[in-house]
């Protein structure tokens, strides 16, 4: 029984400084390696992880020399960083985007959007159509749509009498469909010629406007795009300067291919003029929906200060790995 003890706390110290140095190293943001940024990811799953190894040291270690107070010290520095970086997506943190308040609430001025990453090889033809049929969204955002998924989804163009089909083989293909009216629509390959994004002007009912930036940029891991890795050039950056540019109100939304508190995301919000509907309302994981355990926030939307939140949800599965996003926004009167 002894030497169980001895080998499951040797166990426990071995996963806990292996835990500890995953979230000193995810701390060196500026270095050019891949798996670095994918360090980012499950730092909710570390936080679990590292609170579990805290709990089992406590009740299995009986010898409190300085060394076990060390590794003490150490499992406590690496959970308040993690949490430090998860705490705000929850329920216990500032709600950068308010509630839509009563008055803000009218017909004229709500509208919602679906976001789904329907997974190219995903031929579940009726999961995604009903989801749409039943939530009745005002704009629809499709990703990874090639030219199955579009003949699949022509029944809906008679309830979408707006919008852009740009269907591709290499998993960037995007559909857009909307019952509001768009102008100004274009589309734009910000980082590499064969990853499209679309950047339009919405009109609601009472006639005020908005755009959408709608993205889906290359993931930061050593594929066929290695340059994502450099902050400085990913397609969410140059968004993000688009619409400090244009100083209009704005929604930014799509498979970002990235975490909620990455630096790179981070980044994107910095100069206080986008900000994530999640924050202070739940992670809302969307991928991976075939996972229980390794999930992570990586479809999102951003909004501009001028808009509200009505409604935020995690739909159910469509046969994707991503869970579709449903949020309903006001762009207040003031």
């Amino acid at each position: 029984m002894a030497k169980i003890k001895t080998a499951l706390l040797f166990l426990i110290i071995l996963l806990g400084l292996a835990a500890v140095a995953a979230t000193l190293l995810s701390l060196l943001y500026d270095v050019p390696i891949w798996w670095l940024k994918v360090l980012d990811f499950p730092r909710l799953q570390l936080l679990l992880a590292l609170a579990g190894l805290l709990v089992l040291y406590g009740v299995l270690n009986r010898h409190w020399r300085w060394g076990a107070l060390l590794f003490v010290v150490a499992l406590l520095l690496a959970l308040g960083i993690q949490a430090s970086f998860i705490v705000p997506y929850t329920p216990l943190g500032t709600r950068q985007v308010a509630d839509a308040a009563i008055e803000e609430d009218t017909l004229s001025s709500v509208f919602s959007l679906l976001i789904a990453n329907v997974y190219m090889k995903n031929r579940n033809a009726e999961a995604l159509p009903a989801l749409i049929r039943r939530m009745q969204p005002d704009v629809v955002l499709l990703l990874e749509v090639d030219a199955w998924w579009e003949q699949t989804l022509q029944p809906l163009d008679d309830a979408y009498p707006y919008g852009l089909e740009h269907p591709l083989d290499n998993t960037y293909g995007l559909i857009l469909y909307s019952r509001l009216p768009l102008s100004e629509t274009e589309v734009k390959h910000l980082n590499h010629h064969d990853v499209p994004s679309v950047h339009t002007t919405l009109q609601l009912p009472d006639g005020r406007s908005f755009r959408l930036h709608a993205v889906h940029p290359v993931p930061p891991i050593p594929d066929e795009y290695p340059d994502n890795m450099d902050d400085k050039e990913v397609a969410l950056l140059k968004v993000g300067d688009l619409v400090v540019r244009e100083q209009v109100p704005a929604v930014v939304a799509g498979d970002f291919n990235d975490v909620s508190w990455s630096h790179t995301t981070r980044m994107f919000e910095a100069d206080d003029v986008l900000h994530n509907v999640r924050l202070g309302r739940g992670l809302f994981n969307s991928f991976d929906a075939t996972s229980s355990l390794f999930r992570w926030p990586l479809d999102h939307v951003f909004v501009t200060r001028e808009f509200r939140v009505k409604a935020l949800q995690r739909m159910e599965p469509i046969g994707s790995d991503h869970f579709p996003v449903y949020v309903e926004l006001v762009l207040s009167p003031r």
